[in-house]
């Protein structure tokens, strides 16, 4: 039997005007010296500085959610504090997965510089910047949401990761990518950029969770509101062109973008504690949390806009998902998918002067962030 969802046509966000282009000019003309340079440019730059937040800043608002305004409409996912509780609970959640760990890939503990794509409230690139405190740490989002008190070698840049990347080549030792289903249309191209600013013998480490609602005694039935569910996202990814299945997809995309030597692991996570398993016991409940706390987030703007439901219809749908996902009959889980590739098999470089410099301008920041914290806290 063919399964129907209630749909209306998708409206991509509207084209940005044309850029204005300066005409031509005499590049025999001398240039003229503005007398007031100083105040009027120092104005200027004022002005467009905060023009420019204030755009980033001018957030959307939408049956009582807030979403990303820089890139409007590129991302799904609100950004508000609701939405941000549940982003922090999936760091705490996913880090007990990996065993107390923030990546799995071999790096080794000489990492000079990191990126972490999708970073969201930043909590993965704070604590990682803080266990490697030598190291440049990066974090990219659509969204000004993080923290402004953060490790000195750590800042956060507004970017879009489906774009052209702007880093320099052979730049980064690793790339880190988390939660980034139904982000993504073009996978392949998105890891060639990776694969060109990592170093020879960098890596990605990606974390992914699976849509699709799993049981192992068959109590999630094809019926079952988790399985109309995972059909349905599922449904939306094709439809807008962004698929949810990364976690299944990842490693052909890797291996199509150049990636040699492309690991996978895939954990099995409960939703409730009903696992014999206390790790997977304690872990489920942590799920439950991060599932119930997240589904409104999940779920509202991608069927409002994309599936043409109302906001009651969307609200009906997450009272039955809430009923599922608390039912001690039901023994459902997803797997999380881990992987780690690399651009190994080619030589890693010897450490250029650039580096070298880089470290030690690294190291005086660090130590001078330090030399003033102490005299706050002594003074």
């Amino acid at each position: 039997m063919t399964e129907s969802f209630p749909s209306s046509p998708y409206s991509p966000p509207k084209p940005q005007g044309s850029p204005h282009h300066a005409p031509p000019s005499d590049g025999d003309s001398h240039l003229e010296i503005d007398s007031d340079q100083t105040s009027s440019y120092q104005e200027e730059f004022a002005s467009d500085t905060t023009s420019l937040s204030s755009m980033i800043t001018s957030y959307r608002y939408e049956n009582g959610r807030r979403y990303h305004a820089y890139k409007e409409g590129a991302y799904w996912g609100p950004n508000d504090e609701e939405q941000n509780e549940q982003l922090e609970i999936a760091h705490h959640m996913f880090t007990m997965l990996l065993d107390n760990k923030l990546f799995l890939a071999p790096t080794g503990d000489h990492i000079r510089r990191a990126l972490d794509i999708g970073t969201g409230t930043g909590i993965w690139a704070i604590d990682f910047a803080e266990d490697y405190p030598f190291a440049e740490v990066i974090g990219t989002d659509l969204s000004p949401i993080q923290p402004g008190f953060v490790p000195p070698n750590l800042r956060f840049e507004i970017d879009d990761a489906t774009e052209t990347w702007v880093y320099p080549e052979n730049h980064f030792d690793l790339v880190h990518v988390r939660s980034m289903y139904g982000a993504v249309a073009d996978w392949p191209a998105f890891y060639q950029n990776a694969l060109k600013t990592l170093q020879p013998g960098g890596w990605i480490d990606q974390l992914e969770m699976s849509i699709q609602f799993r049981s192992d005694d068959n109590t999630v039935t094809d019926d079952h509101v988790l399985a109309v569910w995972s059909r349905l996202f599922i449904a939306i990814g094709e439809k807008i062109g962004k698929t949810f299945q990364i976690a299944e997809r990842a490693k052909g995309y890797m291996e199509e973008a150049g990636f040699q030597n492309v690991t996978e692991r895939r954990f099995k996570l409960p939703i409730g504690p009903w696992s014999k398993d206390k790790k997977l016991k304690k872990l489920g409940m942590w799920n439950l949390v991060h599932c119930e706390s997240g589904i409104e987030g999940w779920a509202m703007a991608l069927l409002t806009r994309v599936m043409g439901w109302t906001y009651d219809e969307v609200q009906a749908l997450l009272a039955d998902m809430r009923k599922g996902l608390r039912d001690p009959s039901i023994h459902a889980y997803f797997y999380v998918s881990a992987f780690e590739m690399t651009t190994a098999e080619m030589p890693r470089r010897g450490h250029s002067v650039q580096d070298l410099v880089w470290g030690v301008i690294v190291s005086l920041s660090v130590a001078r962030s330090l030399f003033f914290l102490a005299i706050g806290i002594t003074g």
